[in-house]
């Protein structure tokens, strides 16, 4: 088989393109190292901070990953549990039904404190 079958394949060309990418990053490390040494660390103590920023890096990422899996995580339980909500046995926080109720009925009702229409119960003399 020819050797220029391979590069109209799309697997070579993502294989192709990650390894010009990991090549980059080895590139930029090493340069990064140089001016590290050039400064006057010694060449183990460049390593050692490469690898100290490469594990600060991936705790961060390790990080941010967990709390966007729980964010995830609970916003599906949220939507399995409005999905699969009965709607008829809902009550208030004191238990008891909820139903829309006027509240003209209730004991401490007065119309000065509600935007409603003139209640006859309250008229002015």
């Amino acid at each position: 088989m020819a050797t220029h079958a391979h590069f109209k394949r799309w697997t070579y060309r993502i294989g192709r393109g990650m390894g010009q990418v990991w090549r980059g990053y080895v590139r930029r490390e090493r340069h990064v190292s140089g001016w590290i040494i050039s400064r006057g660390v010694p060449a183990i103590g460049a390593k050692a901070l490469l690898w100290l920023a490469k594990l600060v890096l991936l705790g961060l990422l390790l990080y941010i990953t967990f709390w966007l899996a729980l964010l995830v995580v609970f916003a599906v339980a949220a939507a399995w549990g409005g999905e699969h909500s009965t709607g008829q046995d809902e009550s208030d926080f004191l238990g008891s039904k909820t139903e829309e109720l006027d509240h003209r009925d209730s004991l401490s009702y007065h119309p000065y404190n509600y935007n409603d229409d003139p209640d006859p119960r309250f008229e002015d003399d």
